[in-house]
């Protein structure tokens, strides 16, 4: 296999940071000239000379080579230290998002693709399926409508791009924070305050999760965790409410424009689930099951809060969700989640999990960062790391990863894992490998301790990791179905999965160990963990479920005409035992709207499959490579190459059903 050298490297230059980003909007205009390139010699084709590989998969070729020449430069909008380069890839999502709409419109592509369907071309397996989901695709974008209209879908898009790019931004550039006193943080672990900037005696509380989290868990001042909540569910503000509404109405009118009657039958149309009142009988299945468990969970937390507080008529707030459960955890359970932490020091958490998932899939990570100039990769921050995949039985290389560990300013502020470049094999037998960037937000390291993660957090760092080994392990030779360009209700049920392991006594025993003292986290104390896993599960499902039938509710509003503020609180009503709380807009917030639209019900939906996967891979052993290797066949390498549901059925050897999902949740009864 001959290795495609990266195409970032004829575009970026490789020395200091701030000159890579000298010539964005340059680079970018050479890269759309190459897609121009492209189009163009597919456009002049004679129709009767038309075949897949000058006709349908030049359309992939020219797809791969304009996502190759461009991710890098848009994925910097989410990780650039300086805000300037923020700024400069912004420009270049934009500039490119317009184009990717041009070119899904253009006239003249469009016929020659349709000359070559047309033509009956004798295809089977991947090649027949490339060409329906291509033209399944271009009826989405409207090619089959009257020009006039076709147009106007056209303009919407456009506007789409636009807004979209500046609702994730008001997020990424917000800097909200609250001030406290010492004494307004009662309970919050002194480790903590090394961390916090302050003003004289107050300290500075900004929104990233490892200060949130930890303050919502700890604190012990009601009136603190409230204020701190409510600021926390304003992040984006009245700004991104408006643009979010703006961009509900254009999607609306975008859908009925194509002759659907809302956005959300628009946009399940290409999932597994298909269409929305299958989305709605999924949550209306499993919302009595669930709400039972709320029920007992709402009982349980009140009472330890009257009995915190001495008070026999406290109420239970959302505010009060985080540091009861903590409370819990510690008392009932004999958990407490910061001496969890001294089990879990970053740097063996991140070996532990290398380790792992080498033996059970037969791969190598190697550390290139060295070597990053060499392979054409950029890094943009000096602690950034560069990591080669290889297949251990063979020894070639099969993809790359780069790994921004720490929270910095403007950087994206979760854990998420961004596909760069998806496997390709072309014409002339070279090879692009996969290229991803897992980007974490772990806790910086001190002078007197080094970086510990919460048990929550490692398991968010497996969840994370699952997608780049979806990524990395592809073996699908076009772009178009690489890695994780799966169904997007089906995309996040391998990282799902992947989870349950931060929970098994072999798998900890290889990596949690006290950072003082070495000792591997005692088989008693993860029993107390296992046993607390279910606490307040049933509360935070019901969250869940809110989140999706929310994203449902201003997806399907007729006329896409929606108050997102009062629908919000009006759904919190009637979904959980919380009550919506005037004054909060979370929706400003929640980016799953923008790129997850009419798609939140999949992180549900997909658990369901991940558990029932997770059950399959118990029985032939967690770490089995054996166990690997069947699991990476018949899932992780087959990315979009099949069905979900083909791929579930083929992998259990069954029907896919709820009973891992439902054991999972606390739910057996």
């Amino acid at each position: 296999m001959k290795v495609r050298r990266s195409l970032l490297a004829s575009l970026i230059a490789l020395s200091a940071f701030q000159v890579v980003f000298a010539e964005v909007p340059d680079s970018i205009k050479q890269a759309i000239k190459h897609a121009d390139e492209a189009v163009a010699k597919i456009v002049a084709i004679p129709a009767g000379k038309r075949t897949y590989e000058n006709t349908l998969l030049a359309l992939d070729d020219l797809n791969a080579r304009l996502e190759n020449e461009t991710s890098l430069f848009v994925f910097y909008a989410n990780v650039a230290p300086d805000a300037a380069t923020r700024d400069q890839a912004r420009e270049a999502d934009e500039l490119v998002s317009n184009y990717g709409t041009e070119l899904g419109l253009r006239e003249d592509l469009y016929k020659a693709i349709k000359e070559y369907a047309d033509s009956k071309p004798k295809l089977s397996g991947v090649q027949a399926r490339l060409l329906d989901r291509v033209l399944r695709d271009y009826r989405q974008a409207g090619m089959n409508l009257p020009p006039d209209k076709r147009q106007q879908v056209k303009d919407i898009e456009l506007q789409l791009n636009k807004l979209q790019i500046d609702f994730n931004q008001n997020i990424a550039d917000d800097e909200s924070t609250v001030m406290f006193t010492k004494e307004e943080l009662a309970g919050v672990p002194a480790s903590s305050f090394k961390r916090f900037k302050q003003s004289g005696d107050l300290y500075i509380l900004g929104m990233d999760n490892p200060t949130y989290d930890g303050v919502m868990s700890n604190c012990t001042v009601e009136e603190t965790r409230h204020k701190y909540w409510m600021a926390y569910k304003r992040r984006g503000g009245q700004k991104n409410v408006n643009l979010l509404e703006k961009i509900i109405k254009l999607r609306d009118d975008q859908a009925r424009l194509m002759g659907y009657p809302n956005h959300a039958e628009f946009r399940l149309e290409l999932r597994m689930a298909k269409n929305s009142k299958t989305v709605f009988d999924f949550y209306k299945k499993l919302q009595p099951i669930v709400r039972k468990k709320a029920q007992q969970d709402w009982d349980e937390f009140l009472a330890a809060k009257r009995e915190l507080t001495g008070d026999k008529d406290a109420q239970l707030h959302q505010w009060d969700q985080g540091y009861i459960k903590d409370h819990l955890q510690k008392t009932k359970y004999s958990v407490d989640s910061e001496k969890v932490r001294e089990y879990f020091p970053m740097k063996s958490v991140v070996d532990g999990l290398f380790q792992i998932t080498q033996s059970l899939y037969g791969i190598k990570y190697t550390d290139v960062t060295a070597d990053h100039d060499k392979l054409g990769l950029p890094l943009w921050q000096e602690d950034v790391k560069l990591y080669e995949v290889s297949d251990s039985k063979t020894g070639k290389v099969i993809g790359h990863f780069y790994f921004d560990v720490f929270p910095r300013p403007g950087k994206y502020n979760h854990a998420a894992c961004w596909g760069l470049q998806h496997r390709k094999v072309w014409s002339d037998g070279t090879v692009t490998l996969p290229l991803a960037a897992l980007v974490t937000n772990f806790t910086k390291p001190t002078e007197t301790e080094p970086s510990l993660m919460p048990h929550e957090e490692v398991t968010v760092f497996f969840h994370e990791f699952g997608h780049c080994l979806h990524n990395m392990l592809s073996e699908s030779d076009i772009s178009y179905f690489s890695g994780t360009q799966v169904e997007r209700d089906f995309v996040e049920a391998p990282s799902q999965m992947f989870e349950n392991w931060t929970w098994e006594p072999q798998v900890l025993k290889l990596f949690a160990k006290n950072y003082k003292t070495g000792e591997p986290l005692p088989d008693d104390l993860l029993s107390r963990m296992k046993a607390s896993r279910t606490l307040g599960s049933g509360l935070e499902t019901e969250h869940q479920f809110y989140y999706g039938l929310t994203d449902m509710a201003y997806y399907t509003a007729p006329g896409g005409k929606v108050d997102t503020t009062q629908v919000g609180i009006d759904l919190m009503n009637d979904v959980e035992l919380y009550h919506g709380v005037p004054g909060t807009m979370y929706q400003a917030s929640f980016g799953h709207l923008m790129h997850y639209d009419a798609g939140y019900y999949g992180y549900q939906w997909s658990l369901v499959f991940a558990q029932d996967m997770f059950s399959r891979f118990q029985k032939l052993g967690l770490l089995d490579p054996k166990a690997g290797a069947y699991y990476r066949e018949k899932v992780l390498s087959k990315g979009g190459t099949k069905d979900a549901w083909d791929m579930l059925r083929d992998y259990l050897g069954r029907e896919p059903d709820y009973t891992a999902y439902l054991k999972y949740l606390g739910f057996q009864n």
